[in-house]
């Protein structure tokens, strides 16, 4: 049986969830607290498997709080259960290191099958959120990269993936073939890869050029 604290404001809440998941065959709601002090004195004095918990709970100040929770409690997964914007709140709290984020428009089923699947080890998030935040990761990758490499490592990149040869780039430059071929091996270097078709790939892929 999977053990469950509701951490909410809102009495309706703690009624339609306790009164849901009293018959279920796999969750067991084990406690009901309306304040943060109160999250932190459950989970000192009962096993909990999984915390439900209301961002704008009373007490809860920020998102720094819930990473601290984690930290103290390891055992316990942290889905957010709030009215609070997926899209806005999701990343930051997944980021922080909780298991999943379940609106409170979502169907009661919904809510149970996200129980049971972080209490498997998954994390619970909406599709487009996901793929937004792989979005903003590959985006920062990339900025990262483009600020280690130079304006001119960029300039023999761009050449490089249009198809020039070295003698060819540096006639362009009026550079030594050298100085390019040392520039190419910079950006090997710096990107990671063996070979110039993997390194325009993976210009290609981070939109560094």
């Amino acid at each position: 049986m999977i053990k469950v604290c509701l951490a909410d404001n809102h009495p309706v809440t703690h009624f339609g969830v306790k009164s849901y998941f009293k018959d279920h065959n796999d969750i067991s709601i084990v406690a009901n607290v309306g304040n943060f002090s109160m999250v932190r004195d459950i989970l000192q004095t009962k096993d909990v498997d999984v915390l439900l918990l209301d961002l704008e709970l009373e007490g809860l100040a920020s998102i720094f709080e819930v990473k601290a929770l984690l930290k103290n409690f390891p055992k316990t997964k942290i889905i957010i259960f709030s009215d609070l914007s997926e899209q806005m709140y999701a990343p930051n709290a997944i980021k922080a290191g909780v298991a999943g984020y379940v609106q409170k428009t979502e169907k009661l089923e919904t809510l149970g099958n996200s129980i049971i699947k972080v209490h498997e080890g998954k994390i619970i998030i909406n599709e487009n959120v996901r793929k937004n935040m792989a979005l903003i990761a590959k985006q920062s990758k990339s900025e990262r990269l483009y600020r280690k490499l130079s304006n001119r490592e960029i300039e023999v990149l761009r050449y490089l993936s249009d198809g020039k040869k070295n003698n060819e780039i540096s006639k362009i430059l009026n550079l030594n073939e050298k100085t390019i071929s040392t520039y190419k091996l910079r950006l090997l270097t710096k990107l990671n890869v063996t070979n110039l078709v993997d390194l325009v790939n993976k210009a290609k892929t981070l939109e560094i050029i």
